[in-house]
C-alpha cells in the first residue's frame, strides 16, 4: 500500500522527535570514529559511511574519523613485489614497507575518505599524525613465545609504533569549526623517524587526549561476544577483565578491547564495538533508544 504525503510526514515527525533528545545529548560532544581496513573496503559501504557522518556533523556533533588499512596495504606490497611478514598479527614494516604503508594511509587511503565526505556535503581535512606534532610515537616493544624455546622473547617489528604523546592543538583548531578531521595512524618518533601504528591504538590516543564521548569501532563483527556466540550489549571494565580471564574474549578482540578500557581510563565516557557493514551503524548507535554493538564504560 503506497505510503500518503501526510502519512510521510507523520512518521518523518516520530523519527525527528525519536532522535532530537540523542541529539541534544551529543550536541557539541567530540566522537571519534575508527574505520576499519575491511568496513572500507565496498564503495557503497564508504559512500554510505560519509553520509552518516555529515549528517552527525550537522545535528551538532563534532565527529574526528580515524582510519585504517591493512588490506589495501597488503595490496600495494604485493603489486610492487614486496613480501610482508607478519608476527603475531602484527606487520613487520622495514623502511621501504613503512615508506609504502605512509603512502597508503596517509595519501590514497585518506583522500579517498576525505573526497567521499565532501562529496555528500561535508568538508572534511584529512591529516596524520605527524602533522602538528599530533601524534609522537615510540617504537613499539613486542614479545612472543619462541617456536623453539618456548621462551618468550622481543620481536623486531621495524617501523611499528605506539602513540606516547598526544597534542591536540591543530584539533581543537579544527573541531566546531565544521570542519571534520580525518586521521592517518602514521606518526614520528621525537627524532623523526616515521612509524606505523596500529589504526586502533591511534583511535585510543586520539579519544583519550580529547576526552571525546564517544569511541565508536567500526570492525567486521556485531560486538563483543559472549561464550554462545550472542552479542553483549553492555560492559563495564571489571566484567571486560573478567571475559578475557576466562578465556572468553580472545584473538584480535583481545588488543581491541584492551584499547576500550585505555580510552576509558583516559577519560572518555563510552566506547562502543558494532559492525561496520550494518547500515547507518553510526546513526543508529548514537541517534536512537536501540544502539547498533556492545557499549563498553567505566
Amino acid at each position: 500500500m503506497t505510503e500518503t504525503p501526510q502519512e510521510s510526514a507523520q512518521r518523518q515527525a516520530e523519527i525527528l522527535m525519536q532522535a532530537l533528545p540523542h541529539m541534544l545529548h551529543y550536541d557539541d560532544a567530540i566522537v571519534v570514529v575508527k574505520y576499519g581496513g575491511h568496513a572500507m573496503g565496498d564503495e557503497g559501504v564508504a559512500r554510505r559511511f560519509a553520509r552518516d557522518i555529515v549528517l552527525l556533523e550537522q545535528s551538532g556533533v563534532n565527529p574526528v574519523v580515524v582510519h585504517g588499512g591493512g588490506p589495501q596495504i597488503g595490496a600495494m606490497l604485493a603489486k610492487l613485489g614486496i613480501k610482508s611478514e607478519f608476527s603475531g598479527g602484527l606487520r613487520i614494516t622495514d623502511r621501504a614497507t613503512v615508506e609504502i604503508v605512509e603512502m597508503v594511509l596517509a595519501g590514497s587511503i585518506n583522500k579517498q575518505i576525505v573526497g567521499f565526505i565532501n562529496a555528500e556535503g561535508g568538508r572534511a581535512i584529512g591529516l596524520c599524525g605527524k602533522d602538528g606534532n599530533m601524534v609522537t610515537a615510540v617504537k613499539m616493544v613486542y614479545t612472543a613465545e619462541s617456536d623453539k624455546t618456548g621462551l618468550e622473547e622481543e620481536i623486531d617489528l621495524g617501523f611499528v609504533g605506539e602513540p606516547a604523546k598526544v597534542d591536540t592543538a591543530v584539533l581543537d583548531s579544527v573541531l566546531g569549526r565544521e570542519l571534520i578531521p580525518v586521521l592517518a595512524p602514521i606518526a614520528q618518533s621525537a627524532e623523526g623517524e616515521t612509524y606505523n601504528v596500529n589504526a586502533d591504538t591511534f583511535a585510543g590516543a586520539i579519544a583519550g587526549a580529547l576526552k571525546a564521548k564517544r569511541l565508536i569501532f567500526l570492525t567486521d563483527v556485531p560486538g563483543v561476544l559472549d561464550a554462545q556466540g550472542n552479542i553483549i550489549k553492555q560492559l563495564r571494565i571489571d566484567e571486560i577483565r573478567a571475559l578475557i580471564a576466562d578465556g572468553t574474549i580472545t584473538g584480535g578482540m583481545l588488543p581491541k578491547v584492551e584499547t576500550c578500557i585505555y580510552a576509558l581510563e583516559q577519560g572518555v565516557e563510552g566506547v562502543v564495538v558494532l559492525d561496520g557493514k550494518l547500515p547507518h551503524a553510526v546513526l543508529i548507535e548514537l541517534l536512537t533508544d536501540h544502539g547498533a554493538g556492545t557499549l563498553i564504560t567505566r
